[in-house]
């Protein structure tokens, strides 16, 4: 018989655990007074039905195909219920017991993927009307709000920094990016610890402003948000479709050494090991296979503009009504593909997701969108940064805050084949232009101007200002929950530097060594 991996051992280890931990802190919890908190905002969520198992709707659910996977490895797995709405009030109370919003009627459900086969699982809020929640995105009211865990991020600060990195960066160009605050959510009377209040990812006039098609409406010519989503076979076939990268055309890895004589395929080849599939999950509303088959050539000819122009010198346009591309010597390869993409995004993308050295910026949550309506502009855009709970140092990726990664050769989620991961691989949209001396060229300028604005002082800063403010909070989040010693479930995703904090102070600490490193290394690299 063979013998189970180690990091099977302690996966399944770790279920027992939060299996028998989340008895003893999901029942019989006493009722706090949300004005006896105080130190942060407290929302308060209450289920409209009294049945005895309701609480059920944050306890049990897991993403059905989260739950396939476990079950897959793991004897005698019972099958939890799929995410499902469960009708509430939700009332909104700031630190000084204000009422911001008095028992809005809304629905509450588990979201998220490997995420809701945790304890403490974030939740996403559909109100029956708009509101806005603690003056973010400017005031502007929605009905969709998120609730973010920050499960396995000791620190519970790497996506609100993320964030307010991002929106700095994205801001100079009209780009969206989520706002986001800490608050403490009640449930039921009972504690259930800190939260990221966070907006929901989609097409809207103040969040992605791209052109919303009516219901039912058929026609290509709409907005498409969209998402590189490893996940994308678990959508409808109506909203996923597939890229081929050039036939998966070898690409060479930015390290900072011109490649070190190595390439890399982002789709599966014998030559490379067998990968995990990333395809494209369209995440807006789409009503017909015309829709679905347009976007999909669109992207996939994109592409092919942009590894025409950086590999081959040539320039391609589309033909008037997108079908396909052809040659042209009326523009130059590098105005071919400024034509087709919005290159002050990609930078910002780029310089983004080289700053953090998220470990999931092969797999997914990484967004683009175009607009073929009236008044877009028909240029694949990247926006909407999101996820980055394993980013930083959190996983064993650029642990000293030094090298090029997000458009480098990447392990897998697993950590590689050196690590016990299955496979390399690299994200082609960060990759493909790397090399174009006017491509780096403009990632100098917008990090020099981040730099000398102070961005990433005021990020550093934050990091240091809300460990202080939500000390307290934080200490009653980890009191609930005690998921910084009882990290079974999760521990094999942290860098041995990130495992070895044992408080959220030590965390933050951690965080911040790992921020400021990285900045100054980059820095040095980029800075005019």
């Amino acid at each position: 018989m063979k013998r189970l991996p180690q990091f099977l051992l302690l996966f399944l280890f770790g279920c027992f655990l939060c299996s028998c931990s989340q008895k003893d802190n999901t029942t019989d919890q006493p009722v706090i007074n949300p004005a006896s908190l105080g130190d942060i905002p407290v929302l308060s969520i209450e289920t409209v039905s009294d049945d005895a198992g309701v609480m059920k709707f944050v306890t049990a659910p897991v993403a059905p195909h989260v739950a396939e996977s476990i079950a897959s490895w793991t004897p005698y797995y019972q099958m939890p219920p799929a995410p499902y709405y469960e009708a509430c009030t939700v009332t909104l109370t700031d630190t000084d017991n204000s009422v911001l919003l008095d028992h809005a009627d809304a629905q509450v459900k588990v979201r998220g993927n490997w995420t809701t086969s945790y304890e403490k699982k974030p939740l996403r809020i559909k109100f029956s009307e708009a509101q806005n929640l603690l003056g973010l995105n400017d005031g502007a009211t929605f009905k969709n709000w998120l609730l973010l865990a920050e499960y396995k991020d000791a620190s519970m600060l790497r996506n609100k920094t993320a964030f307010s990195v991002a929106r700095e960066l994205l801001s100079e160009d009209d780009l969206y990016v989520s706002d986001a605050s800490f608050v403490e959510v009640m449930i039921n009377g009972q504690y259930w610890g800190v939260y990221l209040l966070a907006e929901q990812q989609q097409i809207n006039k103040d969040r992605v402003d791209i052109t919303e098609p009516e219901k039912g409406y058929t026609g290509t010519d709409i907005g498409y948000f969209l998402e590189f989503d490893a996940y994308f076979m678990n959508e409808s076939e109506l909203q996923q479709f597939y890229v081929d990268y050039a036939d998966n055309a070898a690409l060479v890895p930015f390290d900072g050494n011109d490649g070190s004589g190595r390439t890399m395929k982002c789709l599966s080849d014998p030559e490379y090991g067998r990968k995990k599939e990333v395809g494209f999950t369209i995440k807006s509303d789409i009503y017909s296979e015309e829709q679905r088959d347009f976007i999909a050539s669109y992207v996939n000819n994109v592409y092919n503009i942009m590894y025409a122009a950086a590999y081959e010198g040539d320039a391609y346009q589309f033909t008037d009504d997108y079908s396909s591309i052809r040659k042209t010597d009326v523009m130059t390869p590098r105005e071919a593909v400024e034509r087709v993409v919005d290159i002050p995004s990609l930078a910002d993308i780029y310089i983004l997701n080289e700053l953090l050295c998220d470990a999931d910026v092969y797999w997914s949550s990484f967004y683009m969108s175009v607009d073929f309506g009236p008044e877009g502009n028909k240029k694949l855009t990247f926006e909407a940064p999101w996820d980055f709970d394993s980013a930083m140092g959190n996983k064993n990726r650029c642990l000293d805050g030094t090298g090029f990664y997000a458009a480098n050769i990447v392990p897998d989620v697993d950590g590689g084949p050196s690590a016990g991961g299955k496979y390399e691989t690299i994200n082609p949209w960060l990759a493909v232009l790397i090399y174009e001396d006017w491509f780096q060229s403009l990632v100098k300028e917008k990090w020099t101007k981040a730099y000398d604005s102070g961005v990433f002082e005021r990020a550093a800063a934050m990091i240091t200002e809300d460990t202080d403010r939500c000390s307290e909070a934080f200490l009653r989040n980890y009191d609930k929950w005690n998921n910084i010693i009882n990290n079974g479930p999760f521990v094999n995703e942290l860098s041995p530097k990130a495992a070895a904090c044992k408080t959220q102070k030590e965390a933050a600490d951690f965080l911040l060594t790992w921020f400021q490193s990285r900045v100054d290394f980059l820095n040095g690299q980029w800075h005019n």
